[in-house]
């Protein structure tokens, strides 16, 4: 009982801390809603802000931790199918801990989950993407290269719709990150950042 109450807690601050920033015109959240992810026996929640290139990490006790990050694309819209190189909005979670030969750490998300799947029908439906498409898979919050770390510094966007940190970073995240932690991915176009 006592730990779903630190995980209210968690989520109490992240969704205060989301009002408080978008009120204070630092930060535009996305209008659409984002559906609450079940926290139960993870302490940690991580939140991805595409139009600020940050990702956040809460703990039961509030905010711990703040990192910079690059995407796939300078185009920050919703992913839409495979191969787009576009970042997936919505919420995931942490299914897999692996060393990627090429960048190191990395923390495999549950995209295509089923929000997932229900839009990109949707998207089929409406013509939005072409009847063939694919939805695609392979979403991870990655590092990138050991002497690479400068395309984070640069918002030079390289992968093909993952997130990566500098190599430093996410080695620091990777060490306490547990599988199952909760991973909300917001989305807006209309406030980037990059040139």
């Amino acid at each position: 009982m006592k730990n779903r109450i630190g995980y209210l807690l968690v989520f109490i601050v992240a969704f205060s801390l989301l009002s408080f920033v978008s009120s204070t015109g630092r930060r535009k959240i996305s209008e659409k809603k984002i559906v609450p992810i079940d926290t139960t026996g993870n302490p940690y929640l991580i939140i991805i802000y595409k139009n600020t290139y940050e990702l956040q990490v809460f703990d039961s006790a509030g905010w711990l931790a703040t990192y910079p990050v690059v995407f796939g694309s300078k185009d920050l819209a919703d992913k839409k199918m495979k191969g787009d190189r576009l970042t997936p909005d919505g919420n995931f979670k942490v299914i897999l801990k692996k060393i990627n030969p090429k960048w190191g750490p990395e923390l495999l998300l549950d995209y295509p989950n089923r929000p997932s799947y229900e839009k990109f029908k949707e998207r089929k439906e409406e013509g939005l993407i072409p009847k063939t498409a694919q939805i695609g898979d392979g979403i991870a919050i990655h590092a990138t290269r050991p002497n690479e770390e400068w395309t984070v510094d640069s918002y030079y966007n390289w992968t093909d719709g993952c997130i990566s940190l500098k190599y430093t970073e996410m080695k620091d995240l990777y060490s306490y990150i547990p599988l199952g932690t909760p991973v909300m991915i917001v989305g807006d176009n209309s406030t980037t950042p990059v040139p």
